[in-house]
C-alpha cells in the first residue's frame, strides 16, 4: 500500500485504512444485496446539482481525508458538484454523513472523453476541508504500484447505480461479489478484446451481476492476504448491450496503474 502523503499522514497512523470498523457481510450471492450499514465507509455520493436538487451521479473512495478518487468521466465542468461522505441511504437524513464542496478536480491529463476504451479513466477531487473520521467515515487502502490480482480472485463492487439495466437508482448501498477476470481471458475475441488495455481490470462478466449507471468512479474492494481491503478498481464502462450481459463484465481502471500519479496529483495541489 502506497503511504497517504501529506497532511493525512497522521490520520493514517492512528486510523489505519481498509479496516472498517463495522465489517461488511461477505456472501458469496450472485445478485446485489443491501450492504451492512456503514460496512464500507471510504464510499462516497457524488453528487451534482440541477433544478435546486442534489442528484447522485457517481460513487469514489475517500483515500485521504481531504481527497476523494473516481472516475474522470463522472466529472463535467459544467455542473456543480457535492462530496457526500458518511452515506448508507440516500433517501434519508443520517447522523454523522454530510456534504462537502471539492476545493479542486483533476482529471487524468490523458482522459479522452470521446474514446473512453483509451483508459486513464480516473481523476481526484481534493475536498475544501478535511473529514473527520469515524466508524462511518474511513479512509481507503491503495495497493502497491503494479498490482495485479489472478483470476477469479474474489472483490466486491459497492454503490447505488441502477438495480438493473433501465432499472431505478437504489436508496441503500448496494454489494456484490464480483471476482476478477484477468487480462488473458478479459482481452479475448469474445470478450473485450482489443479494447482492454493493461491499465484495466474487468470483473463479473457471468451475465447475472455487474456495475450499472450510478456505480461510476466507485471502487472494487478486495482484502489482502493481510485482511485488509484494498481497492483495487475504479468503476468505468460497461457494455452497450446492458449492464448484465454475460462476458462483457464491469471494466475498472486498474488502481495499481496510476500510483505515481496519484501521488503526484495529492503532492502538487
Amino acid at each position: 500500500m502506497i503511504p497517504i502523503v501529506l497532511t493525512s499522514l497522521l490520520f493514517v497512523s492512528v486510523y489505519g485504512c481498509g479496516r472498517p470498523p463495522i465489517e461488511p457481510s461477505i456472501t458469496r450471492v450472485v445478485n446485489g444485496v443491501d450492504a451492512r450499514p456503514y460496512s464500507w465507509p471510504w464510499q462516497i455520493s457524488l453528487q451534482y446539482l440541477r433544478d435546486n436538487e442534489w442528484r447522485h451521479t457517481c460513487g469514489g473512495s475517500l483515500i485521504a481525508t481531504n481527497w476523494v478518487m473516481t472516475a474522470a468521466h463522472c466529472i463535467n465542468t459544467k455542473l456543480t458538484y457535492r462530496v457526500y461522505v458518511g452515506k448508507y441511504n440516500l433517501a434519508v437524513e443520517e447522523p454523522g454523513s454530510y456534504a462537502i464542496t471539492p476545493e479542486t478536480i483533476v482529471v487524468n491529463e490523458k482522459w479522452n472523453p470521446i474514446f473512453v476504451a483509451l483508459g486513464n479513466d480516473i481523476a481526484l477531487i481534493k475536498l475544501s476541508e478535511h473529514v473527520t473520521l469515524s466508524d462511518h467515515i474511513q479512509l481507503a487502502c491503495i495497493p502497491s504500484s503494479g498490482s495485479i490480482l489472478p483470476n477469479d480472485y474474489p472483490c466486491y463492487i459497492t454503490g447505488w447505480g441502477r438495480l438493473y439495466t433501465n432499472g431505478p437508482i437504489a436508496d441503500k448501498l448496494q454489494q456484490a461479489l464480483m471476482p476478477v477476470v484477468d487480462h488473458a481471458v478479459c482481452s479475448q475475441p469474445d470478450w473485450w478484446g482489443p479494447a482492454l488495455r493493461t491499465t484495466m481490470v474487468c470483473a463479473g462478466g457471468d451475465g447475472i451481476v455487474a456495475g450499472c449507471n450510478g456505480d461510476s468512479g466507485g471502487p472494487l474492494n478486495c482484502k489482502n492476504s493481510d485482511g485488509v481491503w484494498e481497492v483495487h478498481g475504479i468503476a468505468s464502462f460497461v457494455s452497450a448491450l446492458g449492464c448484465n450481459y454475460e462476458k462483457k463484465p464491469t471494466v475498472f481502471t486498474r488502481v495499481s496503474a496510476f500510483n505515481d500519479w496519484i501521488n503526484q496529483v495529492m503532492t502538487n495541489n
